[in-house]
Parts: structure tokens; C-alpha cells; sequence
């Protein structure tokens, strides 16, 4: 692709990004996009075929990223036992995600196509949601010593994972808990109560089952 090919597929991509993250796929329309990007209204069809194309493109970037994330997450684990896996697990989710801003629309875009779904979310929950949420289930399961599709570890997955959520940068979490962006203290803070709470409620259930 020509520089300029690529810089104007670049500018179509991020200003796609920001406008379906912000208002959704249905409310986004391919001449706002085009206006944003300073593109030509042809320019989404010449590089992504149509605006599904482009919103396939967009959401293709953020499981990229949220791949990475889920990565960086066992790599931090590595040869831990699975209490620590899962203190690192914690840590590194909120740092890439709740830290510093900067792909704050991944999250914004998620809750849109929670509301309301188009055919990619199977593509995200397949290629993210599932193998994310299958890595925590992981080390609960061996924290309970149960099997990882035991009802118990599937509910604790979910509180777990509840708790990171809360953080992640919306305008009822900045009420309550204060803005993170930037505040690594905090965030490590918060990560670390979020562990302790979370594996003092395992403990509390491996003595029961």
C-alpha cells in the first residue's frame, strides 16, 4: 500500500474507532466517518469494502489488543503458584486497562455491542472473552481443587472478573472510585485488595467443598 493509501486507511480506521465506540455500528454513518478521517466518502468502500467491512477492521483491532493483554497477563504468571497467577492476572488487567486511557474506546465499544449485538460479538467472545475468562477458570479451579466447569469456579470466575470491570474507565467508576488514568499507586493498590478479597473468598470456599 502507498503511503498515502496507508495513512488515509489509518485515519479511516482510528476515526471509525472512536465514533462506533462513542455512538455504536448502527448510529455511525460511513460520511461522518469519512468527515472525521478527512477522507473522501468513496474512500471506506475503496479500502474496506463497506462500513461492515470497516467496523469488522475496528473490532478486529481491539480483540488484537485485548489478546495482548490476556498474553501479558500468563506471561507475568509464568511458573507462580495460582494464587500469584491470579494477584498478576489482576494487576496486569488493570493496568493495561484501566491505567492510562489510551484504548479506553475498546472498553466503551464492548458495552455498545453488548447492548447491542451485531455477528462479530461470537468473533470476540470466541477469540477473547472465552479463553480469558478459561485462563482465570484455571487457576480457581486449582485454588478449589475442583474441575474448571464446576459450577463454584465458574460463579467465582464471574465475581472476579466483576471486580475488574468495576475499574474499568466509565463515568459511574470515576464517582466512586476516582479517576486511575495515570495514578499507577492506585491502581496497584486496587489490584491488590481486589487478590485479597478475591482469594480470601476462595479459601473460604475450598474449606466448604
Amino acid at each position: 500500500m502507498a503511503g498515502g493509501d496507508r495513512e488515509t486507511h489509518d485515519r479511516l480506521l482510528d476515526a471509525a474507532a472512536r465514533l462506533f465506540a462513542a455512538r455504536g455500528f448502527k448510529e455511525v454513518t460511513v460520511r461522518e466517518i469519512c468527515r472525521s478521517a478527512r477522507a473522501n466518502v468513496a474512500a471506506v468502500n475503496y479500502h474496506y469494502g463497506d462500513k461492515q467491512g470497516l467496523y469488522h477492521e475496528v473490532l478486529a483491532k481491539a480483540v488484537e489488543t485485548m489478546q495482548a493483554t490476556t498474553e501479558a497477563a500468563r506471561q507475568a504468571g509464568q511458573g507462580a503458584a495460582p494464587d500469584q497467577k491470579l494477584r498478576a492476572y489482576i494487576r496486569v488487567f488493570l493496568q493495561r486497562v484501566a491505567g492510562d486511557g489510551r484504548d479506553s474506546w475498546i472498553h466503551q465499544l464492548m458495552l455498545r455491542e453488548m447492548a447491542d449485538p451485531t455477528p462479530a460479538l461470537d468473533m470476540v467472545f470466541e477469540r477473547v472473552i472465552r479463553p480469558r475468562l478459561g485462563y482465570v477458570a484455571e487457576m480457581v479451579a486449582e485454588i478449589l481443587g475442583l474441575p474448571a466447569d464446576d459450577v463454584a469456579v465458574q460463579r467465582a470466575v464471574l465475581s472476579i472478573q466483576s471486580q475488574c470491570h468495576a475499574a474499568m474507565p466509565n463515568a459511574m467508576a470515576k464517582r466512586f472510585l476516582g479517576d486511575f488514568a495515570g495514578n499507577g499507586l492506585a491502581l496497584d493498590e486496587l489490584s491488590d485488595h481486589i487478590a485479597e478479597f478475591s482469594l480470601g473468598g476462595l479459601r473460604s470456599l475450598a474449606r466448604t467443598t
